[in-house]
């Protein structure tokens, strides 16, 4: 059987699974195509030291009174240049952005700011369903329904048609940019979680639930 998606689902594939990129666009950046290259020159790590460097690869966000802080890790901007993507940001309306010993930049900015990012990935996952339900790349999906918290999805499927497609690679960029919203939103790491429900059509049962990133965590072991 030949599979074959248009080229505007796969560019919507690959912006999903990109979307943490997303506030360096915000913010005037442009994104790294070399995330990888110093994590595969580096060695391994000690395992005692696994958990310090899991901590450093994190988006960490500080909601005060006034103002929004991100931190974002040094894996964002490999192969850019700090100076010229901290002045493009104030430039854009950062209030201050500041580089840390650990290659990691700290924006701090106002809530406003943050809740224009916030739309920006609100609009990127409206887009995504959308295209999910259309019925164009995706014959087997009739409809999708989110939380406002964007954090649970029900999709009903043609149960039969599903199962006998590769529709199911779409709910993988459904679910990514659900955690990376979740992230930038400054959810704590270990209370995210983002449920994916499968809804056969016909007799309205649930037959699969998705969770990430548990089934992720699961896929990669």
């Amino acid at each position: 059987m030949g599979i074959y998606y248009s080229e505007g689902y796969m560019k919507n594939i690959f912006s999903a699974l990109l979307l943490s990129l997303l506030f360096m666009i915000v913010m005037g950046c442009q994104a790294s195509k070399n995330e990888d290259k110093a994590t595969n020159a580096a060695p391994a790590a000690a395992e005692s030291n696994t958990g310090s460097k899991e901590e450093s690869q994190k988006i960490n966000v500080d909601k005060g009174l006034l103002d929004v802080e991100v931190t974002l890790p040094a894996s964002f901007f490999n192969g850019q240049d700090l100076d010229q993507v901290i002045e493009k940001a104030k430039t854009d309306g950062v209030k201050e952005a500041k580089k840390n010993a650990d290659g990691s930049v700290t924006y701090k900015m106002s809530k406003a700011k943050h809740a224009e990012m916030m739309k920006n990935f609100e609009d990127a996952i409206v887009k995504m369903v959308d295209d999910l339900k259309s019925g164009k790349d995706f014959k087997s999906i009739k409809a999708v329904d989110v939380t406002k918290k964007y954090s649970e999805f029900t999709v009903t499927v043609d149960k039969n048609a599903f199962e006998n497609s590769f529709d199911a690679i779409g709910l993988l960029g459904v679910g990514m940019s659900s955690m990376f919203y979740q992230s930038f939103n400054g959810v704590a790491s270990d209370k995210m979680k983002t449920t994916i429900q499968l809804k056969d059509q016909a007799t309205g049962t649930v037959f699969k639930t998705i969770v990430y990133p548990d089934d992720l965590n699961k896929a990669k072991n």
